[in-house]
């Protein structure tokens, strides 16, 4: 019998000037563990006319994580913080209360020729900590716990599993896992994982009971227990998951909480324009789509 709950394919939707893959929240799962949101970027190959510019934009009750695969983000927050993302670096944003920021390409790619890919997501907080002061911490690539086993290359981005533990401050219980194969491997990690679990193929494909797997595919198991498979060589997985939390949470637009009252207060002070401004990005937002359905 299969261990596999749900299959969800990528959807097209819009993020401004580009299109994205979205994965979560799906109609039929709206989490995975704590993971609330996730977005496939790209690949996407930018002229020097085009640039990556998601103006300054709010968060409450959240914390973003954004993985490169390739290209360059530079981060910018109402705390002060300006740094560049670079492919395989986690930046690590806990709204709390509330922060905006912008990710933007850097000034010096902005005229030439660029890639972008990469996974944007929202993990949610635990409901006790969601109007904790933002923070915001990034974490390079030399941080993240790595290691390999036979053909099989693994990398701890968030979180904890295998008896390791990642670099990035995460709240709740919760793994986010590279895998990468070269040749045909068989992987049985259930033992180290717990909770809820989301495979996700971003490149190759995957065997399970009988059943081709590929790219853009993220797969939702019943038990995080039994998670057995075959990745075809010259694959890459994340697997993604953990503890789920009792409350729901409510999503409108940037803003995730148990509370409907605290995305209320949160849309109400950004059409009023009164969180805080990033310096040296006070003049342009993204407003509050005005169709924007619940």
């Amino acid at each position: 019998m299969s261990n596999i709950n749900l299959i969800i394919e990528e959807r097209a939707a819009n993020i401004g000037k580009f299109m994205v893959g979205r994965l979560l929240p799906f109609r039929q799962k709206r989490m995975v563990g704590p993971f609330i949101y996730i977005d496939h970027m790209g690949p996407v190959k930018l002229s020097e006319r085009d640039n990556f510019d998601v103006l300054p934009h709010p968060h409450i009750g959240l914390s973003t994580l954004t993985f490169l695969f390739e290209g360059s983000i530079m981060h910018r927050d109402t705390l002060g913080n300006e740094v560049e993302i670079k492919p395989g670096a986690v930046n690590w944003m806990t709204a709390g209360k509330g922060i905006v920021h912008s990710e933007r390409t850097p000034d010096y790619l902005r005229h030439s020729d660029k890639m972008m890919h990469g996974l944007q997501i929202w993990v949610a907080l635990p409901k006790a900590l969601e109007q904790m002061e933002p923070e915001f911490f990034h974490i390079n690539q030399e941080q993240i716990p790595t290691w390999e086993e036979g053909d099989l290359q693994f990398k701890l981005i968030a979180g904890e599993a295998f008896g390791r533990k990642s670099s990035v401050p995460v709240y709740s219980k919760l793994f986010m896992l590279e895998i990468k194969s070269s040749t045909k491997q068989v992987v049985n990690i259930g033992q180290h994982l717990y909770g809820e679990s989301g495979l996700y193929i971003l490149e190759g494909s995957i065997v399970h009971d009988e059943n081709v797997f590929e790219s853009k595919q993220m797969l939702v198991a019943k038990d995080s227990t039994l998670c057995a498979f075959t990745m075809m060589p010259n694959s890459t997985i994340y697997i993604f998951g953990g503890e789920a939390f009792p409350e729901e949470r409510f999503i409108d637009w940037n803003f995730v909480s148990t509370s409907k009252e605290l995305i209320e207060e949160a849309k109400h002070k950004w059409k009023t324009q009164t969180f805080p401004k990033i310096k040296g990005d006070e003049a342009a937002f993204i407003p509050y789509p005005s169709l924007h359905k619940k």
